[in-house]
């Protein structure tokens, strides 16, 4: 009984060393989780955190794909083991009502199998010249799987050429899981090429891009603890 009591101590210790190590590593998480649930329980009473779709930030080569509160950003965690590969935001409406837009012109594809993303290949990225990026967006369908991506993008669609700012559908809360949706979102990614004109898996954040320096916003976790992101005054 006493080595059995010696071992669930030793695990107790080592689950909270764990939960503090994630504490501390991502303190701006949970806080960013609260305004979250705070933002979608009543989008109307902090209309000062929402970004505006298409309304671009300075000089920025991008242009906001929607419009809501940036809830999650890049790197972000919302569990041990867990980084985030791009930003979230919500849009504080009903499922099929936000509107998704283009970031950046580009070449459109949807895969057969796919009901709520879209990609964009972007064969020259506009902070790396000769580099070839991807943009991603996803959850613009509901929780059973219909479909808000624009009829003009039905699935299968193949290197549709777009313009910044054309319409791609409307913000959804698909998971995957209809007992399990998301909040109300766009979850949008850069993500990098394989050297072979496909792009990488977009799960993993090594085959993603910090999307700060093509918003002209902070959206890197680890460089904003706590700030709600939006446009710089100044500029």
């Amino acid at each position: 009984m006493r080595n059995f009591l010696k071992v669930l101590l030793g695990i107790v210790v080592v689950v909270l060393l764990v939960a503090a190590y994630y504490l501390v590593r991502h303190p701006g998480s949970i806080s960013r989780s609260s305004r979250v649930s705070q933002w979608l329980r009543d989008p109307d009473a902090n209309p000062q955190w929402a970004i505006s779709a298409k309304e671009r930030c300075a000089d920025a080569p991008f242009i906001p794909p929607t419009s809501g509160y940036i809830g999650f950003l890049w790197d972000d965690s919302f569990r041990i083991g867990h980084r985030h590969q791009g930003i979230d935001i919500f849009g504080g409406e009903t499922v099929g009502v936000t509107p998704v837009y283009a970031a950046f012109s580009g070449y459109l594809s949807r895969l057969p199998e796919w009901k709520s993303s879209l990609i964009i290949r972007i064969p020259d990225d506009p902070l790396q010249p000769g580099r070839q990026i991807w943009t991603y967006y996803t959850h613009l369908a509901d929780a059973e799987g219909n479909s808000f991506i624009a009829a003009t993008f039905p699935a299968g669609t193949t290197e549709e050429w777009v313009e910044a700012g054309t319409l791609l559908g409307y913000q959804g809360n698909y998971s995957g899981d209809p007992d399990q949706p998301t909040g109300i979102h766009l979850h949008f990614s850069i993500v990098l090429d394989n050297g072979q004109g496909k792009f990488c898996n977009e799960l993993e954040i090594g085959n993603t891009v910090d999307p700060s320096p093509y918003f002209g916003m902070v959206l890197n976790a680890n460089k904003n603890p706590d700030e709600i992101v939006v446009c710089p005054t100044d500029n």
